[in-house]
């Protein structure tokens, strides 16, 4: 049987890998395949994987078990990793600390702070609240989803015999 291009002897391919409670496409490359986990974006993937030692251009499904722990272990590490201007949770409202997170963690944390803001009633947070822009675009004729008021013609409501009128 023909093995597949770039695979090597006594070597198998995972079509899917789980980092960070995420499946990962096996078949793209590392950098594009890191990309499915929430908070790695390809820049943030590219650095990690650069950071972790394994070649970009490599399928995620031809990785070894040392290299997948590697690529788990600069995931885990990112925040000590990236300079600084790359973390997506710089200077933390509660501890003032710098972190990137990434997964169930950064929907927790993104959830939690819209809880915040609805709370101590800022603009923001009842923006949120009411479902309308926040960053102050304007509201007149955009953003009209979700709120539909039916307009009743006077020919339908004569047929339909309602509508009390003159």
């Amino acid at each position: 049987m023909a093995k597949e291009k770039g695979e090597q002897e006594g070597e198998e391919f995972r079509h899917i890998v789980r980092i960070l409670d995420t499946d990962l496409d096996g078949k793209m490359r590392v950098p594009y395949s890191l990309c499915g986990i929430k908070g790695i974006g390809r820049r943030v993937a590219r650095a990690i994987v650069t950071s972790a030692g394994i070649n970009a251009d490599k399928k995620m499904g031809e990785l070894s078990d040392e290299e997948i722990e590697r690529l788990k272990v600069a995931i885990s590490s990112a925040d000590k990793r990236l300079p600084t201007w790359m973390l997506n949770r710089r200077r933390d409202l509660i501890s003032g600390e710098d972190k990137h997170l990434m997964g169930s963690d950064l929907i927790l944390k993104f959830r939690d702070d819209l809880n915040l803001l609805r709370k101590i009633r800022s603009y923001r947070g009842i923006r949120h609240e009411r479902g309308l822009k926040v960053r102050g675009q304007r509201t007149k004729s955009t953003g009209r989803k979700g709120m539909v008021v039916g307009v009743v013609r006077k020919k339908t409501l004569a047929r339909t015999g309602g509508g009390g009128g003159k």
